[in-house]
């Protein structure tokens, strides 16, 4: 995957174009951080979930980056990404070959998570439920 590829907007969502980076860093603080590939940053703030295979065998995890419990992120190290989407909604979802999903729902009081990479790209979940974006120098929000 080239990540001079931009991300693809539709109606309700955008396609991150994230698809075969793998997680090659995690680190934590009151954020939980997944650095994909060399360009890309994925920052989750707020609770997020963490599911594997199907939920009837294997019940999710809710990780609380704020109180940095986190731990069960670890099994992503070295995971390659097979889907990104950011919701115009305000939700993150990031299904990668391990068999993971990671959700981030927005948050009604602040900004959940924000995703960045090259060419000035940066993804936002606004507090509410809502996306922000912007390319290069223009800010847009949808």
């Amino acid at each position: 995957m080239s990540t001079e590829e931009s991300p693809v907007e539709h109606e309700d969502r955008w396609i991150l174009n994230l698809r075969g980076l793998s997680v090659t860093r995690i680190s934590v603080d009151f954020r939980l951080v997944l650095t994909l590939g060399s360009h890309w940053e994925v920052a989750l703030e707020a609770p997020v979930d963490l599911s594997h295979g199907t939920a009837h065998a294997n019940p999710s995890v809710l990780l609380n980056p704020e109180s940095q419990d986190v731990a069960a992120a670890l099994a992503l190290f070295g995971a390659k990404v097979l889907s990104a989407i950011a919701f115009k909604s305000g939700t993150l979802r990031l299904v990668l070959d391990t068999g993971h999903h990671l959700t981030c729902s927005s948050d009604p009081s602040f900004e959940a998570w924000q995703v960045t990479g090259p060419g000035g790209w940066r993804f936002v979940s606004l507090p509410g439920g809502d996306l922000a974006f912007w390319s290069g120098s223009a800010a847009n929000e949808s």
